[in-house]
């Protein structure tokens, strides 16, 4: 599959998903939130390493920069 996650999505997605994590180690969320964000959390882990996320490819997004020749 062709690569759909520029680097500034990446980022941002590792950082909100280790932010959910902490919070969830940290006992500062709870039950089936806890459970919900984690699931969320593990989805943006997956989509930013492997560079490819479904929904953006449903919706025709594509947030690499494209290079100029």
């Amino acid at each position: 599959m062709k690569k759909n996650i520029g680097t500034t999505d990446k980022a941002l997605r590792l950082l909100v998903a280790v932010a959910i994590l902490g919070a969830c180690l940290a006992n500062r969320i709870q039950g089936i939130t806890a459970v919900i964000l984690g699931i969320l959390a593990g989805i943006l882990l997956l989509t930013s390493v492997a560079g490819i996320c479904p929904l953006y490819r449903l919706f025709g997004i594509n947030t690499i920069k494209k290079r100029r020749t």
